[in-house]
């Protein structure tokens, strides 16, 4: 086997998988391809490899087979060859998808795949591979096919561990509850969960040899501990080491003064990130008691798998990596109960990239108009090659000479008559295959769908390759909507872009509109969609910052030294970090990324996976950085009660006779915040900045001020006397209420979060009364959670009052005061019926003066309302 793994990542990524695995010691697999039909489609299965009965093949298709057509060819090929590996892969050779099939008797079989897409390292996939190895010894020692479906097993079946770790943790989890003393139940199983993240992100920073260089650091301390306690030095491991590792260790630079507790503590980095600080529960509940057996129990739990503080799949059964995390912390929280439901990656980035990437494209045209017009306009780049920006999915087969297809099909083209009741065009299998035999449909695809889709594929080719030569503005494509609306590779376009930016101007544009957005999720849950928005912005950080440096070495070499002083600035920040992909994601994450949940437990695993993703990007100690605390980015808190506009804050307090005097005092109050929150924010993102605890808690003590005062407001209204304090602690713990406008001044004071996201909890309204009510809601009528969170968002965007004023003069005058065209997107899963969607429709169109037929809904995972002349252009997706 190929020592060298980077000479298997060649082999894989010039789709060489032959060689592949003969580097990693399988054995040649002759014989002719196998040949099965699905669906009237014909795919054909060339061998690769074999090891003890274990087979590896490899499907090439125009476009990689969906899950159910896969599904159906594993049948077919199990009966020729039961135990075997696939690799799918396109003509153009650009993805593959590694297919293995987990069987278990009495059960359905089913798929486990990990993609690969050409331009990535691979290291997922290559890591799986490397489970596949075998040496000379093992095969003298006497390996047989039991073995070899283990070694698939324990790569490829990620959902095998995942499910067992899952269920175990459950069981500690309620274990160690039972063992946690000295504060309130519901307090109590927060705080068990507090306990049980941090413990886990220490496993994942111990396993990497960062704390003391010591691999079982903790386990090795909690014998330590049991051993000097005969001294009367030390009573618990919980009280004695553990507090004192996290609030003066890990969360200060400041270690402890006693010589034997720094001993004990050893060579530690300081990680700050807020996840070690004293936490609210342990200052108000003093008297916190978890004996040492509750930490052996956890620890002999955790010490059966194997901690990968990376992207590395899982190479036996007993290994956790942050990816299986996740999956975890999405079960345990029972998010289901809260009408909450895990949105799937490919979802989050579908909807993540429609949302986002226009804003950036939008406000890189404001501030640099003249790139996207006239004769150097990139738009242009839509014309010069079409199909760089349509799907593959669409373009496949779709140029085929038309001559060349069924007679009946020709005609059923162009005569309505004649396909009206023609069984073979409507309902006909399409088989259409080029001159090496391969198919040029999609599977399952019938004449009639594949004749719709070729007449998109023309329409969208030659809409983007007229160009300027149409008069109508509707027959060309010159803004972002126009890449959602025709479903275009936005992706491709937002980053052809920048890489095709030849001035400064236009970079800068960009820039700002990357470091400028705001993402928010108002009901985050445990950050999925948040990872979707950093996982879109990251490339483009990456890409802006590498034209930085080739305009400035461009002006270097021609002996311009001082040009693009804010380039060399931006530069000279990221030189001072010891890793450049650290500090990007960093940055998106304090500065761009925003998440509020009702559920405090769900907003802390948000901030650990968050973490965990940073810290993936270490790969020695020496790069080791303070994390951002981004408390003050993910918020627990009832994203519909409180108070979101200053208009909402007016209206409210309208009735007091010192209104005008209070207005003027609560915003010179956060305006003194805000500044607070600047220098915050800017003390991580610098290299040698650092929050020190004083700066967080006056901050915080200056938001709680403001916070409950208005909250003593708002219970008022409710009919609750803030004055007795029993019900009004209850009105608080029940409502938890939310204050927009005061914990995310900054931004609501200037025109609300540029992109909101998400998944919000779809459940009727009426199952959560019990718990809160929400008050002046227009889409209350709706009866639903998703329609109050959908109007929530509407007010986050804009802020009420110019979003009713947008609303209602989409008109000339308005354009002009504005500059242009307005539009405002709110895009989330949707997972509701047409009806519920017209009745959101309906109401919230009426309330804002619009009619119903004027909004344009696209339900296809998002909602768009489109504004102003966009309100024309659509063609109807």
């Amino acid at each position: 086997m190929a020592s060298d793994i980077s000479a298997l990542r060649d082999k894989l990524q010039q789709f060489r998988f032959k060689e592949l695995f003969n580097d990693l010691g399988w054995d040649r697999l002759a014989g002719r391809p196998l040949t099965l039909e699905v669906n009237g489609s014909t795919f054909y299965f060339t061998p690769v490899a074999e090891k003890r009965g274990f087979q590896v093949f490899e499907c090439i298709s125009a476009e990689i087979p969906d899950h159910a057509t896969r599904m159906k060819l594993e049948r077919e090929l199990a009966r020729q060859a039961y135990e075997h590996l696939v690799v799918f892969s396109d003509e153009s050779r650009t993805q593959q998808v590694w297919q293995w099939t987990r069987r278990e008797p009495g059960k359905q079989f089913a798929l486990r795949t990990t993609r690969y897409a050409k331009g990535t390292s691979g290291d997922v996939l290559l890591q799986k591979l490397v489970a596949l190895a075998v040496s000379i010894e093992e095969e003298e020692a006497g390996l047989g096919l039991t073995d070899v479906v283990q070694r698939a097993r324990t790569a490829f079946d990620v959902e095998r561990v995942t499910k067992r770790f899952y269920e175990q943790f459950q069981r500690e989890h309620g274990a160690f509850f039972a063992q946690v003393s000295g504060l309130p139940e519901e307090a109590r199983r927060w705080y068990t969960s507090l306990m049980l993240n941090r413990l886990m992100f220490v496993y994942f920073v111990q396993k990497k040899g960062f704390l003391d260089g010591n691999p079982n650091y903790l386990r090795d301390r909690l014998q330590k501990v049991q051993a000097l306690r005969g001294k009367g030095r030390f009573h618990s491991f919980y009280r004695d080491f553990l507090l004192v590792l996290f609030h003066d260790g890990l969360g200060s630079q400041q270690r402890p003064t006693d010589p034997e507790l720094r001993a004990l503590l050893g060579e530690i980095p300081y990680l700050n990130g807020g996840l070690f600080e004293i936490h609210p529960l342990e200052t108000e509940h003093t008297g916190i008691q978890i004996p040492d057996e509750a930490f052996e129990q956890v620890f002999a739990f955790f010490e059966q798998y194997q901690w990968h503080l990376d992207d590395r799949p899982l190479r036996q059964g007993n290994e956790i990596n942050p990816d299986v995390l996740g999956y975890i912390f999405e079960k345990y929280i029972n998010q289901k109960q809260m009408g909450a439901y895990y949105t799937k990656e490919d979802i989050t980035e579908y909807i993540a990239k429609n949302t986002i990437l226009p804003h950036i494209l939008e406000t890189t045209r404001q501030g640099c108009r003249v790139a996207f017009e006239g004769q150097g306009s990139l738009w242009k780049l839509l014309q010069q090659d079409p199909d760089r920006y349509i799907y593959q999915a669409v373009r496949r087969g779709a140029d085929h000479p038309e001559a060349q297809l069924p007679e009946f099909v020709q005609k059923g083209m162009r005569d309505p008559e004649a396909r009206m009741f023609d069984k073979r065009y409507n309902l006909g299998q399409a088989d259409l295959k080029d001159p090496e035999g391969r198919p040029l449909t999609l599977p399952t695809e019938t004449w009639r769908e594949y004749i719709t889709r070729r007449q998109r594929y023309h329409s969208l080719k030659a809409k983007l390759s007229a160009g300027d030569r149409f008069d109508k503005l509707t027959t060309r494509v010159q803004n972002t909507s126009d890449l959602i609306t025709l479903n275009l590779n936005i992706r491709q376009f937002a980053q052809d872009v920048l890489d095709s930016a030849e001035g400064a101007d236009l970079v800068r544009s960009y820039w700002k509109a990357l470091s400028e957005i705001r993402v928010l999720d108002p009901t985050c849950g445990s950050g999925a969609f948040l990872f979707a928005a950093l996982n879109i912005l990251q490339p483009l950080y990456e890409s802006a910052l590498d034209k930085m440096e080739a305009l400035v070495s461009e002006a270097d070499a021609a002996g311009s030294t001082q040009k693009y002083p804010d380039f060399r600035r931006t530069l000279a920040e990221v030189a001072k970090h010891p890793s450049e992909r650290y500090y990007v994601l960093k940055s998106i994450v304090v500065n761009n990324l925003y998440g509020v949940d009702i559920m405090e437990e769900a907003t802390e695993i948000a901030k650990l996976r968050l973490f965990l993703k940073l810290m993936s990007q270490i790969e020695h100690p020496g790069q080791i950085e303070p994390l951002p605390d981004i408390d003050f980015n993910i918020r627990a808190g009832n994203a519909l009660v409180g108070f979101a506009t200053l208009k909402e804050i007016s209206d409210s307090f309208s009735g007091r006779l010192d209104y005008g005097d209070f207005e003027k005092e609560i915003v010179e109050k956060l305006d003194d915040v805000e500044s607070l929150f600047k220098q915050f924010r800017l003390q991580q993102t610098t290299h040698g900045g650092a929050v020190t605890p004083a700066d967080k808690q006056t901050l915080r003590q200056r938001l709680q001020a403001l916070d409950e005062e208005l909250n003593r407001h708002l219970a008022a209204q409710y009919g609750i006397d803030p004055k007795k304090p029993a019900d009004y602690q209850k009105w608080k713990e029940s409502h938890k209420p939310f204050h927009w406008f005061v914990d995310f001044y900054g931004i609501m004071s200037g025109g609300g979060f540029d992109v909101i996201i998400g998944n919000p909890p779809y459940v009727e309204y009426s199952k959560v009364k019990k718990e809160y009510v929400v008050r002046e809601y227009v889409a209350e009528s709706c009866g639903n959670l998703y329609s109050l969170v959908m109007e929530r968002s509407f007010n986050l965007s804009l802020g009420e009052d110019l979003l009713t004023d947008l609303w209602k003069n989409a008109t000339k005058r308005h354009r002009q005061r504005q500059g242009g065209a307005q539009q405002l997107e709110v895009n989330f899963n949707v997972g509701l019926s047409k009806p519920i969607i017209d009745e959101i429709d309906r109401v919230l169109a009426q309330h804002y003066g619009f009619t119903p037929e004027e909004l344009d809904f696209i339900i296809n995972y998002d909602i768009k309302y489109r504004m102003g002349d966009s309100l024309s252009e659509g063609d109807g997706s």
